[in-house]
């Protein structure tokens, strides 16, 4: 994979794998007997890890590859590999957890394998890390030959690939010390989704830059899907997750909202995690892979362009429907329930 990348590439992969490095660094120092310092150790480690496979391969041959009339599936392939390992390791948790229910003491005596911290390293396991990375990397193949462009860069899909990657780390590693925002699919504290919206801001610049180079006039509609995926996820996270840290070298943060509002802001972003993560991107995936498997084309572009609109502006307002019966004003849980 890596004797794929020119020189050039692979010298400016090792400077990114340094300044993740020393960044992890910081904050191993910074949050010295905090679970912030564990993953500051961690992306070191990770990082350091990277350069070195990196600097082995650093003057191999360059590619001979021409890129003009090839699509670039490395990152795909890799992707693929990734969604395999997470869905063992989060469906694997689930079995776990899902025993506890019937025998409570099946846990190690330590704190780490009770019940409320491996029940998100399962929940998270699954959406992101399985479900993440079989977006990430399908989006990359369909983009490319649903536009017959090859992508717009060779470090950035592995950036946005790896990246997750190490989000999803940071966050499986945080629950079992412990480490939560306590909020539904979004428990990661301040760092991790300040690395989240870095690493997705690459992923949807890659995604339109690709798509501006694309050989076909008209945009097909799995990119639709793909791009309300990352652009709405982006928005949701962002707003979800805005908090003030209790320390910059501590994982602890308090969150901007109070109340109804906090709850209201939630239970937006956890419905629409599902919306525009579960439903939306895998969308994108069945509107290319189920055609081309058939051998028939989709029955009406117009009524997928219609389906389109209609889950986007629908069910992004559905998310007080979490909350009938609650302090969320009536004409709130009227309005989720009538979207719904």
């Amino acid at each position: 994979m890596i004797k794929r990348l020119t020189i050039a590439e692979r010298q400016t992969a090792m400077l990114l794998s340094v300044l993740i490095a020393l960044a992890g660094f910081a904050m191993a120092v910074i949050g010295r007997g905090d679970p912030m310092g564990v993953h500051g150790w961690i992306v070191l480690i990770l990082a350091g890890a990277l350069f070195f496979a990196l600097a082995s391969a650093l003057y191999e041959p360059e590619p001979t590859e021409d890129r003009a009339v090839s699509y670039y599936d490395d990152p795909t392939k890799v992707g693929i590999l990734l969604t395999l390992v997470w869905a063992v390791a989060g469906m694997g948790m689930g079995v776990w957890v899902a025993a506890q229910l019937a025998w409570p003491d099946l846990r190690f005596d330590a704190a780490w394998s009770s019940f409320g911290r491996i029940r998100p390293v399962h929940t998270s396991g699954v959406i992101f890390g399985f479900g993440g990375n079989a977006l990430i990397a399908t989006s990359f193949h369909i983009m490319q030959r649903t536009s017959r462009a090859r992508m717009a860069g060779h470090i950035s899909p592995w950036f946005v690939l790896l990246g997750f990657n190490l989000f999803c780390i940071i966050a499986a590693t945080g629950y079992l010390m412990g480490v939560t925002q306590s909020k539904e699919y979004a428990e990661p504290e301040w760092y991790a989704d300040i690395w989240l919206v870095i690493v997705w801001i690459v992923y949807f610049v890659l995604y339109i830059r690709t798509l501006a180079r694309r050989n076909e006039p008209h945009i097909y509609v799995a990119n639709w899907y793909y791009l309300a995926f990352i652009l709405v996820v982006a928005v949701l996270h962002i707003v979800n997750n805005l908090a003030v840290p209790a320390s910059f070298g501590a994982a602890k943060s308090y969150s901007a909202f109070s109340g109804v509002q906090d709850a209201m802001t939630q239970w937006w972003y956890g419905h629409n995690a599902v919306a525009f993560f579960l439903t939306a991107g895998f969308l994108g995936m069945l509107y290319y892979f189920l055609p081309k498997r058939a051998e028939r084309p989709i029955y009406s572009y117009r009524l997928s362009i219609l389906s389109f609109w209609g889950i986007t502006f629908f069910y992004i307002w559905a998310g007080s429907h979490h909350l009938h019966y609650t302090a969320v004003p009536e004409w709130v849980q009227t309005l989720g329930m009538t979207f719904s």
